[in-house]
């Protein structure tokens, strides 16, 4: 590198962090209404422990908004603006536990990007040593390669979490709709059962439910928090079974036959998923016979009469 290129490095530098000192000041910033409002809404009561997400979350997030608050909020709100998808963005995060906010997860992807950049400038550095001259056309390149895969980073983490937390959910759903046919056979009522199978169960269907007959607990109607249940998670199965219990609570159904009705079909469910999945797996399994021991058994076979041709030809 260059004494030319260096200063020239450096001195951008140094004016783009003193135009972002400047943009960020509080001068330069307009004051919002919920900073306008927040002194005289410090004393107000907190939310109750009993509610399901009422407990604070401290996470690095949190340290890094109060730290780099201005500066990551306008990040926040041009990568909205820019990638956008709101709608899809809350129904995963609803389907999570505890379920975050969208401004929360815009918030992970601008640090999961600014990672990147700087993940994307240090190779940049590395080739640049490497090759013994530095092109900052590549580098720049680099670095937005690197911060555009930490923002889709985040987002197929996201649908990580949510697709393997629906495959818990799934795998559990069998179980408890068993013991809720024999709790709801042995005498106890709906909010009953449902608290004990609670109680004996760990899992996310588990907490899901214990979530719901919290709400049922403050106010809301059990009907209510189950069909609420019904639509946090989006599983096909899962809704099934909600409708049934609540098609049965609201119309005086015998709710211990259509709980064993429903616990039946979510076993033969289970049993397709499981045939289904094995018969990926074997497919699955046919890509490294095809494709890789298939054309080595091949060439082991053709290699010595080839060899013995290539001798003849000689």
């Amino acid at each position: 590198m260059t004494p030319a290129v260096g200063g020239t490095l450096l001195g951008l530098l140094l004016a783009t962090g003193l135009v972002l000192a400047m943009w960020s000041s509080p001068p330069m910033r307009a004051v919002r209404l919920d900073r306008r409002l927040s002194p005289y809404l410090r004393d107000a009561p907190r939310p109750s422990r009993l509610l399901p997400g009422a407990e604070p979350r401290s996470t690095l997030v949190t340290a890094a908004v109060r730290l780099f608050g201005p500066v990551l909020a306008d990040g926040v709100r041009l990568l909205d603006r820019v990638v956008g998808g709101r709608n899809g963005v809350r129904r995963r995060l609803v389907a999570l536990r505890p379920a975050g906010s969208v401004e929360e997860f815009r918030l992970e992807q601008v640090v999961w990007g600014g990672v990147g950049i700087a993940a994307g400038a240090g190779c940049g550095a590395v080739v640049a040593v490497a090759a013994g001259s530095f092109d900052p056309l590549s580098a720049l390149l680099l670095a937005g390669v690197g911060g555009v895969v930490g923002v889709l980073g985040r987002d197929w983490w996201l649908t990580h979490q949510v697709r393997r937390r629906q495959r818990a959910m799934l795998a559990e759903l069998p179980a408890v709709a068993e013991m809720l046919a024999l709790a709801v056979t042995a005498g106890e009522g709906v909010a009953g059962a449902i608290d004990r199978v609670c109680r004996l169960v760990r899992g996310e269907l588990a907490a899901d439910m214990s979530d719901a007959l919290t709400r049922s607990r403050t106010g809301t109607p059990l009907v209510e928090a189950l069909e609420r249940l019904r639509d946090d998670t989006g599983l096909e199965p899962l809704a099934r079974f909600v409708d049934g219990v609540v098609v049965a609570i609201e119309r005086g159904t015998p709710l211990a036959e259509v709980l064993r009705a429903q616990a039946t079909d979510v076993g033969e469910a289970g049993k397709r998923a499981l045939l289904e999945a094995g018969g990926q797996r074997e497919i699955a399994m046919m890509i490294p016979v095809v494709f890789l021991v298939l054309p080595v058994t091949v060439l082991f076979a053709l290699y010595p009469g080839l060899i013995s041709i290539t001798a003849v030809v000689r």
